[in-house]
């Protein structure tokens, strides 16, 4: 019998927005080839040949304005970044950013996170982040968060033994939904000592402009695993 074919990841994310500038038009046009993470369908890119200096390599997926990953990225010069983002204007944004800080350790993927990820090699990642990501707060809806069982996985796949994953949303019911399934998982561990462990932002965390609008229904929530 022939085999069911597979069904295409499909993007939830909104690609849309405000007109883009003259400026983020351009860069659009011509840094974003530049730094589009070179994954082809088919192949595994090992990430770590991207950058000449990488120590690390990490993973952001829905970076939103870009505000972390270029803050990190200036933070942390020794660290490879890899970021993903679908909305066209937080991608302008964040090409912006890199530009004015002359920043050469970020790399960029406009399309959806789960095919990055499918193209990279297994265990190159010493930390990812995924931070504010959609809520979708409806229940007919919550099919389409990014936390599921077979995301977890891929992820696992990704991360070196020891290495890190934050998440962090500031909606209830994500929060409760995200860290059980994080809990079910045999490879993700997290041993918070006090309630500050969750609900004080992390020493190195930076905030985005999503983050400063307080969307939510709860103040926000930082969970950090540790995998393997």
């Amino acid at each position: 019998m022939p085999s069911t074919p597979i069904k295409p990841l499909r993007t939830y994310g909104r690609r849309g927005g405000r007109p883009l500038s003259a400026r983020q038009s351009h860069l659009i046009a011509t840094l974003l080839p530049r730094l589009r993470v070179p994954v082809e369908p088919g192949k595994q890119l090992d990430p770590g040949r991207l950058f000449e200096t990488a120590s690390e390599i990490w993973l952001e997926i829905g970076f939103g304005g870009g505000e972390h990953v270029s803050g990190q990225a200036k933070a942390n010069p020794s660290a490879g970044i890899l970021a993903s983002e679908v909305f066209v204007e937080g991608m302008a944004k964040c090409l912006g950013q890199i530009e004015d800080a002359e920043l050469t350790n970020v790399r960029l993927w406009e399309e959806d996170a789960r095919d990055l990820m499918a193209g990279l090699v297994d265990q190159c990642l010493e930390r990812a982040f995924i931070l504010f990501p959609d809520p979708w707060p409806k229940t007919k809806q919550q099919k389409r968060r990014i936390i599921q069982p077979g995301f977890l996985d891929e992820l696992c796949r990704l991360m070196k033994p020891g290495g890190h994953v934050r998440f962090a949303t500031d909606v209830r019911s994500y929060a409760d939904a995200a860290l059980e399934r994080f809990l079910a998982h045999p490879d993700f561990k997290w041993h918070p000592e006090r309630s500050e462990d969750w609900t004080c932002a992390p020493e190195d965390h930076i905030q985005t402009r999503y983050q400063m609008k307080k969307l939510g229904d709860i103040a926000p929530v930082y969970y950090d695993f540790t995998v393997g």
